[in-house]
């Protein structure tokens, strides 16, 4: 039995980077074998082991085949008789295909070393096109080694093309998708996820409504950049991805939220930027108090004070030029509308509807005067 240490682990301790997760894998070795030594099995597809002490995880060397479309679509081969070259082909880039022994010594039959040094995403082998999910997992890896200067190799950006050409992301589980995009949102430059996915074709089955317009796609990406830069939530991001969608058809971005299975919180942000950023974008609106109060009533800014803060962040990123002075239009006259005391008007009689028009008033007039203060 050995023991090697695989793929994220070796190349980032190569880049002289962090290593967060260390992940290994075990050739000449039988799941009773592990289990004796104390291992606990947790893999239900094939035989992964919580080492007794560490908990890290511990792979018995495998090798796949394509079977199916899609994420799913595999066989699975673990036996004592896979060799740590045979695992380290089946995948995705080469700088993921490096191992280390227990003595330090490199193991890199596919050239991942060299890809590193000339700072290119390059596949391992033609069996990259058996799980279009690689093609997701590659432009990740470009939004996050772009500021070393990766980038996609001229080979692999021309397989994954095809692969979107013959329809292999229209395979891929929605949920697998999300976290996939999800995780992109949080790379070192998220833009670089979406504009990989373009450039192969793989975004018109994703996204096609960045596609099909390309200054649609440059504030997306501007946006996008933007609430990374002043680090804000998953749903900012993802808000501000889709907040070019507010100018298409109604509802666009809640329907594209839907279809890729983005959660509850992050699909109500995006339709709400979507509903609001069109009404922010001239000064016009903002002039009138009952514009602003009926604006905040339909984003649930009191009882959703910290999503309507979100909200704000979101759209200050949306915004550009003399509009995203109304961010603080809004802000102001959110503060002051928020003064309006209702337990003081129920000491004053005021219940029931009778309450509800009080306060509705109290908020207006406090809107109206901020505004002249503006």
């Amino acid at each position: 039995m050995q023991i090697y240490l695989v793929g994220g682990a070796v190349r980032d301790e190569l880049l002289g980077l962090p290593v967060k997760d260390r992940d290994w894998v075990v050739t000449g070795a039988t799941p009773d074998e592990m289990l004796k030594q104390g291992y606990k099995q947790v893999g239900a597809d094939f035989p992964v082991f919580l080492h007794p002490t560490t908990h890290e995880e511990y792979a018995l060397a495998r090798t796949e085949r394509k079977n199916g479309h899609g994420y799913h679509g595999f066989t699975v081969y673990s036996a004592p008789d896979v060799t740590l070259e045979d695992d380290l082909k089946r995948r995705d880039l080469t700088i993921n295909a490096m191992a280390k022994a227990t003595d330090g010594a490199l193991i890199d039959p596919f050239q991942g070393q060299k890809d590193l040094e000339s700072r290119q995403l390059r596949h391992v082998s033609d069996a990259f096109t058996e799980d279009p999910l690689r093609i997701l997992r590659t432009a990740r890896f470009a939004a996050r080694l772009q500021p070393l200067g990766f980038s996609v190799a001229d080979q692999t950006m021309a397989l994954m093309t095809d692969m979107s050409k013959a329809g292999e992301v229209d395979h891929l589980v929605p949920e697998r998708v999300w976290q996939e995009i999800q995780r992109a949102l949080h790379e070192n430059e998220p833009g670089t996820f979406f504009t990989v996915l373009r450039d192969c074709g793989a975004l018109e089955s994703l996204i096609p409504e960045l596609v099909a317009d390309q200054t649609a796609f440059e504030s997306s990406i501007r946006s996008l950049r933007c609430t990374h830069q002043r680090n804000l939530d998953t749903g900012a991001r993802f808000a501000a991805l889709l907040s070019p969608l507010a100018s298409m058809e109604p509802g666009a971005a809640e329907r594209r939220a839907k279809q890729l299975k983005a959660p509850n919180d992050c699909a109500a942000l995006a339709r709400l930027v979507a509903a609001v950023a069109p009404a922010m974008e001239s000064a016009q609106p903002l002039l009138k108090a009952e514009n602003i109060l009926a604006l905040l009533d339909a984003a649930d800014a009191w009882r959703r004070p910290e999503r309507f803060a979100t909200l704000l962040d979101t759209l200050g990123c949306v915004l550009c030029g003399d509009s995203a002075g109304n961010v603080e239009t809004l802000k102001s006259a959110l503060e002051a509308a928020n003064t309006v005391n209702a337990q003081s008007l129920m000491t004053e009689g005021f219940a029931g509807k009778a309450l509800g028009e009080a306060i509705h008033r109290e908020r207006l007039q406090l809107i109206q005067r901020t505004l002249h203060t503006i």
